[in-house]
């Protein structure tokens, strides 16, 4: 399969996360606004390595592979990588619980996630989808 292909449908899946992130913030179901962003950037963020000829482990935060490299991206990417990687580590910690809550203490998901981590998981997630649509677009379409 062609990595651009791949990466492209990567991205579009990411953009579905979104949409469906946004969706369950107007519904007021805000765990899932965390899941959804969370998968939003780990499709996203692997939608980057696979442009740039990166096989990537079976895990859900790949931010220390983009460290490892970084010297493949353009500059302006490599600028933003320990942002991106702190985002994608902050986020798949909170994907168990945002589905499942934290059993051992008893928690919820809807008992740890509130409006606000919901909203800074979508506006995160919104940033890594689009820095990725960027490198893209710079990669295939110029």
């Amino acid at each position: 399969m062609r990595m651009d292909l791949l990466a492209k449908d990567y991205l579009e899946r990411a953009r579905n996360r979104v949409i469906d992130a946004t969706s369950a913030l107007t519904r007021g179901a805000y765990p899932e606004v965390v899941r959804y962003s969370q998968e939003c950037v780990e499709l996203s963020l692997k939608a980057a390595l696979r442009m740039v000829g990166v096989e990537y482990p079976k895990v859900h935060d790949v931010g220390d592979i983009l460290e490892l490299h970084a010297g493949r991206f353009p500059e302006w990417f490599r600028a933003r990588i320990p942002e991106v990687r702190r985002i994608s580590a902050e986020l798949a910690q909170k994907r168990g619980p945002s589905l499942y809550g934290l059993e051992r203490l008893g928690k919820s998901p809807s008992e740890i996630f509130g409006e606000d981590d919901a909203k800074n998981a979508l506006s995160e997630a919104k940033f890594i989808h689009k820095l990725c649509c960027r490198l893209f677009k710079e990669l295939y379409e110029t």
